[in-house]
């Protein structure tokens, strides 16, 4: 919040002082340096790739264990189809 605050005086004093188009370029510019700053203040502070990545690990072994039987199932029809249809060639 002590940016918001500052950022509306330094545009006030901007405004009273100077030329209102130089006013508005410098207040533009300095809010945004400002939200700049405010968004990369923690810029370190997120997981770094092997972290993301074990995560992700994590999360898809969950999904295989919970899925092992419908592949099991889908394993097993595709090897009857692949039989009848090796069966099915001439040959």
């Amino acid at each position: 919040m002590l940016v918001v605050a500052a950022c509306a005086a330094g545009a006030v004093l901007a405004f009273l002082l100077l030329d209102p188009v130089l006013a508005a370029a410098l207040t533009i510019g300095g809010t945004t340096l400002a939200l700049v700053a405010l968004l990369a203040r923690d810029w370190d502070r997120h997981p770094d790739f092997e972290q993301r990545e074990l995560a992700r690990a994590r999360r898809r072994a969950v999904k295989r264990e919970r899925t092992t039987e419908a592949r099991a199932r889908d394993r097993a029809r595709w090897e009857a189809y692949q039989a009848k249809k090796a069966g099915r060639r001439p040959g």
